[in-house]
């Protein structure tokens, strides 16, 4: 959609106060500037975009979000940063033009590049974290993004209203708002694991208490797993004497199954699967198998050793070579950080070593992608043999969960034991040390070689569970949660 001129707040909307608000980084919408000075609206990114959206147009509600780049910013200039409803939806946003410098090292400099890094374990600790005076002003930058957050919820909600806040960075938001409008219900909710109380140590102790003071300001803490549940009560007993009050909570956030299976027949998928299907080839008549993976490049998501797993399926199972191919989309992810540029950097070198070392003219043996492409994810999804699913650590991983709703021959899923999902599908898959390079070649090779029944019979397992709490419900479940305190 577009707007010429993104509309005024109308006054009887600002007067309006919420009974739900949603709080989160990222929101529904998100603006383009034309050169011309001419905003173009679209649909924010993100899966939380899905879950969150069950609030939907409801004039009671209001979802709070940060204005990410210069057209949410104009949008925000020009409105007040209360959007227009044609924009979002119907739904009722309120976008907070946080100034640039102060989002960036909020977002940056402590939530990506330390409490990400924290609670995903992925520190190489004899070079770092170093916590000097640059860390702590972007702590300062980190204190006041919150604090922007909570007194719009503040000034936005009704008398007695829920507040369901959302993931690491808003860490502080809770403590914060209870302090403004004590009357108000609080949710929190994490979308990363948390990490074991020696690893969250690392950080300054008073900042390590000062995070969970923070989200003990809300009558309810949630996470994705028991597993995780347990880390921050852990770290709440060891750093403060307890929990308090907080409640604690798991809603472990399923995939939207009716939306998949639409969205996934749709033209621009055949198209990308008759593609997909044209690379990968045949072999003695015969489709070759397909191990799939959909990531983005985070550093915990493991795609190099996942990769080396396969150069050690080809080398140990030589069997295997021209008769298999590695489907691997890696999707560019926080590239203005130098890490993940080096690593997506890796990925790629590591697959053309691969096709060096065993390709041969009619066979590719990895297929890889690095062009963010939905239509073409859904499309592997269906044609996928194996779901190779290994991160260092994950708070849920939703691809795990995808794959198995939609692959049309029923797929075995290699899964690392410390994803998330792992908790709901661990019974159905091959589990793997997401460290052990040798095993996890094993396991592809176990996969590949899986009984027919017995891969169908996993499949079908894994989908039901896989589906059990769906977006719209999750996000409801928190809310009923919250309201029966």
């Amino acid at each position: 959609m577009v707007s010429e001129n993104v509309s005024e707040l109308v006054p009887e909307q600002a007067a309006q106060a919420a009974q739900v608000l949603v709080a989160s980084n990222r929101g529904p919408v998100s603006y383009k500037l034309g050169d011309d000075g001419t905003l173009t609206a679209g649909r924010g990114g993100g899966g939380l975009v899905s879950g969150l959206s069950a609030i939907g147009s409801d004039t009671n509600a209001v979802w709070v979000c940060a204005a990410l780049g210069d057209g949410d910013r104009e949008a925000v200039r020009r409105t007040g940063g209360r959007l227009d409803t044609a924009d979002t939806g119907g739904q009722r946003v309120r976008m907070l033009g946080i100034p640039p410098e102060v989002y960036a090292d909020a977002y940056n400099g402590v939530a990506n590049s330390t409490l990400w890094f924290v609670h995903h374990l992925l520190y190489q600790t004899p070079l770092e974290p170093a916590f000097g005076t640059e860390f702590r002003a972007q702590w300062a930058s980190y204190e006041t993004y919150n604090r922007a957050f909570a007194e719009a919820l503040a000034d936005e909600a009704a008398d007695g209203a829920a507040v369901l806040i959302q993931d690491y960075h808003l860490a502080l938001v809770p403590g914060m708002l209870r302090a403004l409008r004590p009357d108000l219900r609080i949710g929190h909710f994490s979308h990363t694991p948390w990490a074991p109380v020696d690893y969250f140590r690392l950080l300054p102790d008073d900042i390590a208490r000062q995070l969970l003071r923070g989200i003990l300001g809300a009558d309810r803490a949630a996470f994705l797993t028991h597993r995780w549940a347990g880390a921050f009560l852990a770290c709440c007993t060891e750093l403060l004497g307890g929990a308090g009050n907080t409640a604690v909570g798991v809603h472990g956030l399923g995939a939207d199954a009716d939306f998949l299976r639409e969205r996934a027949h749709r033209p621009d998928v055949d198209e990308r699967l008759a593609e997909l299907r044209e690379q990968i080839g045949e072999h003695d008549g015969a489709p070759r198998k397909a191990i799939v993976r959909v990531d983005r490049t985070e550093l915990s998501k493991n795609i190099v050793r996942g990769m080396l797993a396969y150069r050690q399926l080809l080398t140990d199972r030589p069997e295997w070579r021209e008769r298999v191919t590695h489907v691997a989309f890696a999707y560019p992810s926080r590239q203005d950080l130098a890490v993940y540029r080096d690593y997506t950097a890796r990925v790629q070198e590591v697959a053309d070593e691969i096709n060096s070392t065993y390709g041969t003219p009619g066979w590719t043996p990895v297929v890889l992608h690095v062009k963010d492409d939905f239509a073409r994810s859904l499309a592997s999804y269906r044609l996928a043999d194996v779901a190779l699913v290994n991160p260092i650590r994950d708070g849920m991983n939703l691809v795990a969960k995808e794959i198995p709703i939609l692959s049309e021959g029923g797929c075995a899923l290699v899964l690392s034991r410390e994803a998330g999902a792992y908790e709901e599908l661990g019974e159905d898959a091959l589990v793997v040390n997401p460290y052990d390079v040798t095993a996890t070649a094993a396991a592809l090779h176990e996969a590949l070689t899986m009984d027919d029944d017995d891969r169908t019979a996993r499949t079908k397992r894994l989908a039901a569970a896989a589906t059990a709490l769906p977006p719209q419900r999750w996000f409801l479940d928190q809310l009923e949660a919250l309201r029966a305190l």
